[in-house]
């Protein structure tokens, strides 16, 4: 079977990456803005030590999520099945997915921190959730393409296995 005849797993491929997505996002927030910057911990509102405890669990976290999802990565590409159109969007959608939650859920909801303290921190919320609904807005550009071209390619996939 040729490689263009050879069938790709586009569900797999977009949920393998989103994960990855997911798991990078989680590495920028935790180097970028807890460490480099030291602008946040992952839970402030408690001590030190809790704070620096909190983003040690997260880090972890984040290891654990991208360590799997690149086992599952390889997976798809040792058997040829890797849609790379869906894992680009997959990859968008679960970076854009990670930072909204991030956003919306722990520093409007539950308040475990804010994107930076001693601010106006108006700013800081647009710019955060305004770049997570970017993301999201190319994954899901991304997978409209992915779809697009996957319907173009079946009549070419009918005629290779006939």
């Amino acid at each position: 079977m040729t490689e263009a005849a050879r069938p790709k797993d586009a569900r797999r491929s977009f949920w393998v990456l989103l994960l990855l997505g997911i798991g990078v996002m989680a590495a920028v927030d935790e180097i970028v803005f807890h460490q480099l910057l030291s602008w946040h911990h992952f839970y402030d509102e408690s001590s030190n030590d809790a704070a620096l405890a909190s983003d040690g669990a997260l880090h972890a976290a984040e290891l654990i999520v991208i360590v799997a999802a690149l086992f599952l990565f390889a997976d798809l590409r040792v058997r040829r099945a890797l849609s790379v159109p869906w894992a680009w969007s997959g990859f968008f959608v679960g970076a854009g997915a990670f930072q909204l939650f991030d956003g919306v859920v722990d520093h409007k909801i539950l308040r475990v921190h804010q994107v930076r303290y001693g601010v106006d921190i108006l700013p800081y919320d647009l710019a955060w959730i305004g770049f997570a609904l970017l993301m999201l807005a190319i994954g899901t550009a991304l997978a409209w393409r992915a779809r697009s071209l996957e319907a173009a390619n079946l009549p070419r996939r009918a005629e290779a296995r006939g």
